[in-house]
């Protein structure tokens, strides 16, 4: 379970993210405030899951920082990874356990039931999630984040494999989730976004240039 519900703007400044000798991007600024979403356009391989990543902690930049409340998030990395919910293009779903007992394992019983209400799934809750279609997984997953209560949302396509009324629901949440302050930044490659969104648009770097900046070869 997370923390108390705490909003807070966040940010990051002078981001540059490399992968093994890749420069995936650099320069890169981004803000959110609560109750927005930031949605991260791109072509394949523009570092838009990368960026997500480093959101979450899970990836460091070479250089600049994120802040919370105007604190890096950096001097307290475990408090920021409880603010937040990442959901990437795998759904995270232990396939021997039920809908249920995935959602208990991530987030305690309680929040169980009104999770699985808020993706249209409480028929499913005594699945084991291996049976369940792949649209079923995603709505699980997503029912993951919702049950988390956490301020953050980092999401990675979160509407593959979604029928029209699961994309619904989902945005459904979503507005639920800005109405209280919490926030999301998403990873779309098509589709329309949510209402009110602001947009970073990442490019793939150019290839074949030195940076004598940073040492290395722009792949």
């Amino acid at each position: 379970m997370t923390e108390a519900f705490a909003p807070a703007p966040f940010a990051g400044r002078d981001l540059l993210c490399r992968r093994g000798e890749r420069l995936v991007f650099r320069h890169l600024d981004f803000d959110l405030a609560p109750g927005g979403v930031l949605l991260l356009r791109g072509p394949n391989g523009s570092g838009k899951s990368s960026l997500l990543r480093l959101m979450a902690g899970l990836l460091r930049p070479v250089r600049g920082e994120l802040l919370w409340a105007g604190a890096p998030v950096a001097e307290e990395p475990e408090h920021h990874r409880r603010r937040l919910a990442f959901l990437g293009h795998l759904d995270a779903l232990k396939p021997a356990l039920t809908a249920a007992e995935n959602l208990g394992f991530w987030c305690g019983p309680a929040a169980v039931a009104p999770a699985l209400a808020a993706l249209g799934i409480p028929h499913l809750a005594s699945l084991p999630a291996r049976l369940l279609s792949a649209g079923q997984r995603r709505r699980l997953a997503l029912a993951r984040i919702v049950a988390r209560q956490a301020p953050l949302w980092l999401l990675d396509e979160p509407t593959n494999a979604l029928d029209a009324e699961a994309e619904a629901m989902f945005a459904a949440a979503l507005a639920a989730h800005r109405a209280k302050g919490g926030m999301a930044a998403i990873a779309l490659h098509g589709g329309s976004g949510p209402p009110e969104s602001a947009v970073l648009s990442l490019s793939l770097p150019s290839s074949g240039a030195f940076d004598e900046e940073e040492g290395f070869l722009v792949a």
